[in-house]
């Protein structure tokens, strides 16, 4: 088991990964899209925040593949296997995230060529090549919902983080998962509430990004008896 120290330094560093991931996507996933609009030719205006919006979700991608190794530096005494399971989810999220990104390439060089005027033909494959970046993001997105299902149970088990943001990571996960599945069903995907099953997760993955950078991990309590059955 980890000292109070190593905890500390340990989750200072999760949070530090954390927070590049936060704010990465905060900017590709929220920003980015609200500004560049969705046709080529609106695009066409603001190809460097485009581009930008590319950069920012590689960066993402790199730091949320070393986030869950991070945190099972200091989650991975509590539960090992919900700590294996935590990692799992994570990572193999990130090579259905880098697939995605790709169609957003093959959007970005449309945008090169749009400087010099856009077609039909060229419209119809931007808007292709955005559909298909949002299909993979949909499917990564199933994923950054299941590893917060064991990220919450150990927040919460542990104590080493408020309990309160293992809660909200839970119930975020749930969320996300409802928001894919529920998006395909005919009917229910423009739902309203579909919009609002994920704020939990916000809460819970700023909540702790924060926590963690300013405080680190604390010793909270953990049962050895059941964590050497794990």
């Amino acid at each position: 088991m980890s000292t109070g120290g190593e905890l500390r330094g340990d989750g200072r560093l999760a949070g530090a990964l954390y927070l590049i991931v936060v704010l990465a996507g905060m900017h590709c996933l929220a920003y980015v899209p609200g500004q560049v609009g969705e046709t080529l030719a609106q695009a066409s205006a603001h190809a460097g925040m485009f581009r930008s919006g590319i950069a920012s979700f590689l960066v993402m991608q790199v730091a949320f593949l070393l986030l869950p190794l991070a945190l099972y530096r200091v989650l991975g005494d509590v539960d090992r296997r919900a700590a294996i399971a935590m990692v799992a989810l994570a990572v193999v999220s990130v090579p259905i995230g880098l697939v995605a990104v790709t169609h957003r390439m093959e959007a970005l060089a449309l945008l090169d060529q749009a400087a010099a005027g856009t077609t039909d033909a060229m419209e119809a494959a931007f808007a292709l090549s955005l559909q298909r970046y949002g299909h993979g993001l949909r499917v990564a997105s199933l994923f950054w919902g299941l590893w917060l299902l064991p990220f919450g149970w150990l927040v919460l088990r542990s104590g080493r983080l408020p309990r309160v943001l293992g809660l909200l990571l839970v119930l975020g996960g749930l969320g996300y998962v409802a928001q894919v599945f529920g998006g395909l069903v005919p009917g229910l995907a423009e739902a309203s509430w579909l919009r609002y099953v994920r704020m939990p997760a916000a809460f819970g993955e700023i909540g702790s990004c924060l926590w963690l950078l300013v405080f680190g991990a604390r010793a909270g309590r953990v049962d050895p008896v059941r964590t050497a059955a794990s």
